[in-house]
């Protein structure tokens, strides 16, 4: 699996992502049906646009320290996140991981916990203790799959954005003493 960052000036002053890379998003966007339900975060799950992806990301990347990661296997785009370096309440020190999301068509084949480690390692390696993130209550599965890479729910809470219920994670970065 390779992952690169998506330029963060890739969508500021209306500058368009390329055609491919977008049809390349609102695929993987829309193969999550499931989960755009419980989010909300799109009018009509059943029907994403390319439109409403590029402002979704638009909307991540307008935070400073946000970087959006493009994961590919074999060329073929296969997992999205978003990360935050710094999460918008000064008081919170660690980083967030704001989405990972795996193309529907490629889950359980590992890209998702590879892209976790991924960015795991990278704010391990900028000196950064912990981890953090935010599971909508209503999404076990995702419960499911945080807890099995060692995230400990730390709070409960309302998402800063649409205030659903969410579970706060974190995991701690530091480096394990290998015997």
């Amino acid at each position: 699996m390779i992952v690169e960052a998506l330029a963060p000036k890739a969508l500021e002053d209306g500058a368009a992502l390329p055609g491919t890379l977008l049809t390349e998003l609102t695929a993987l966007y829309a193969s999550n049906e499931e989960f755009q339900q419980l989010t909300g975060d799109f009018p009509d799950p059943s029907d994403i646009r390319p439109e409403q992806v590029a402002a979704a990301l638009a909307d991540d990347l307008a935070q400073p320290t946000a970087e959006v990661l493009l994961a590919r296997s074999e060329g073929r785009l296969v997992a999205v996140a978003v990360t935050l370096g710094r999460h918008p309440d000064p008081a919170d020190p660690d980083p967030w991981l704001g989405l990972l999301m795996v193309h529907a068509d490629e889950r359980r084949s590992g890209h998702g916990r590879r892209l976790a480690t991924y960015v795991e390692d990278r704010f391990r390696a900028a000196g950064r203790t912990g981890l953090k993130l935010a599971v909508l209550e209503n999404n076990p599965e995702a419960l499911a799959f945080w807890t099995s890479l060692g995230y400990e729910e730390t709070a409960r809470r309302p998402d800063l954005a649409h205030g659903r219920p969410c579970v706060v994670m974190r995991r701690s970065l530091a480096r394990e003493d290998t015997p």
